[in-house]
Formats: structure tokens, sequence, C-alpha cells
């Protein structure tokens, strides 16, 4: 898929709710790709969307100073991606606001981290969506190292114990929470999730002119 491709579907992702693309992937045999309930929208950045660039790290003792390997990871995002971060950190933020900028620069379009982050305030000024577990005021240095990455990582998931992300999967985000889109299906998941958003629309719309729910139920089924 090509680059100009990859913008186009993540443009039509922004106008799709999480709760219509987890029905559409339960229709296609796909029930746990949602991800765990404290994953929280935890900066000022809108809808989270984008193709997932994984990033895994963990616990690692090390002296104070700066994580090369986890520079090195941030500077291969690019257009669209959204940076997926991974492993056994407890406690400590995967990232704050100096590489979120950063990220921001190579045109990532957002943060996804089964773990902490920090300096909010200031990732909220820079209009960059994360979605993260917890915020800390602790930093990784020393603490948390990164090992990996464009590799499969593991999520905490919403109705199993944990979600595969793999590089390119597509992540979208929003009130409601996260919700992982395997690679091989997402253009069948945004065909069949904009009829299924067209559908409510078109119920809203009937439901304003005073059509009873129960009308609604039976001219459109269970939606």
């Amino acid at each position: 898929m090509d680059q100009a491709k990859k913008l186009e579907i993540r443009e039509r992702f922004l106008k799709l709710d999480t709760s219509n693309v987890a029905d559409v992937l339960d229709e296609l045999g796909y029930p746990n790709q949602g991800l765990a309930q404290d994953f929280a929208q935890q900066t000022e950045g809108g809808v989270l969307a984008g193709w997932a660039y994984t990033i895994q790290g963990q616990m690692t003792p090390y002296p104070l100073g700066g994580d090369k390997e986890k520079m090195t990871a941030c500077a291969g995002l690019g257009e669209g991606d959204i940076s997926v971060w991974a492993g056994n950190g407890e406690g400590i933020c995967y990232f704050g606001e100096l590489i979120a900028i950063g990220m921001k620069e190579k045109g990532c379009k957002g943060a996804l981290a089964d773990g902490g982050i920090r300096d909010t305030r200031w990732i909220d000024k820079q209009a960059f969506p994360v979605f993260a577990r917890y915020r800390t005021p602790v930093q990784s240095i020393s603490r948390w190292k990164v090992n990996a990455w464009q590799i499969p990582v593991f999520l905490r998931g919403a109705c199993s114990t944990w979600v595969e992300v793999k590089p390119g999967d597509f992540i979208l985000g929003d009130s409601d929470g996260a919700i992982v889109v395997p690679q091989a299906i997402v253009q069948t998941v945004l065909e069949k999730t904009e009829a299924l958003t067209a559908q409510e629309v078109a119920i809203r719309e009937d439901l304003s002119k005073g059509m009873t729910l129960a009308e609604a139920l039976a001219q459109y089924g269970h939606v």
C-alpha cells in the first residue's frame, strides 16, 4: 500500500467510532481486538488514528543518561504512524514532552502506551493525542530501556489477556477507548464500518422525524 493510500484510509477512519469498528470486527470473527479499559486518553489531541509503529522495552537498571535505542527507534517514525509502546514497565513513563515533539516532527499522529507518560500539560499544547494506562512523574532513564522496535508486541486486552499489535496494523482511539485493526483486513473493516455509520445516521434522522425506537429496530434491525 503506497503512502497516499495509507493517508487516505487514515482520514476516513478519523470520521468513524471505535464502537462501530468493534462491531464490524465481531462480525468478521475478530472479537478480541479492543484494548483494556485502563487505556485512557491522557492528552488533548483528538482522535488517535494511524498505522502502528511498535516500540518495546523492559525494566533494566542502568546508569543515568540517555537511551540511545529509544532515540534510534523514534527516528524511524513516519507520516501517519502511531507509536505503540509495549513492555514490562510499571510506575515509570515511557516518554514525555520532548520525545512527543520529536515524534510529531516525524509526522507521527499520536502514541499508544501500555504504561505511563508524563509532561501531559505540555504535550497538550502540541495537539498530539496520547492513550496510555497512567500518568507518572517518574522517568524511564536508568529504569526502563528500549530493546526492540517494529516487531509484534502485546498490549493488555479488554476481552483477552493480550492483544497482538503488528507493525502496520491500524490503531483507532476515541472517547470510548482504543482498538487494533489487523493490517490484512483494514480495507474491509473500513468499508463495512462506513456502511454501518451511514445506517446509524439514517436511523438518527428517522428518529428525529418522529419514528419510534421500536419502528426503527423493526426497519433496520439491531445496531
